[in-house]
């Protein structure tokens, strides 16, 4: 039997970081994660609860209005 392709093999393995301070809790991150990384704690704020499903398509960071996401790639090199 033939296995299925279930979308991209290298998940992201950096770190995925919410500013608390500027997120105003609206869901778009959770909405937009087509793979499920974020959900909401009992007050709204998001949290980043699978970040071993993240493939780094970076819909949350483009899609966040307050500029609350960010993501270290720990693969990017410093200064080039």
């Amino acid at each position: 039997m033939e296995e299925v392709n279930k979308g991209p093999q290298h998940k992201y393995r950096g770190k995925i970081t919410i500013n608390e301070k500027w997120c105003k809790k609206c869901g778009i991150c959770v909405a937009f994660c087509p793979q499920g990384v974020f959900v909401t704690d009992d007050f709204g704020m998001p949290i980043v609860k699978y970040p071993e499903k993240c493939v780094k398509c970076m819909l949350c960071v483009i899609r966040c209005p307050d500029f609350a996401i960010d993501m270290e790639d720990p693969d990017a090199k410093n200064g080039v």
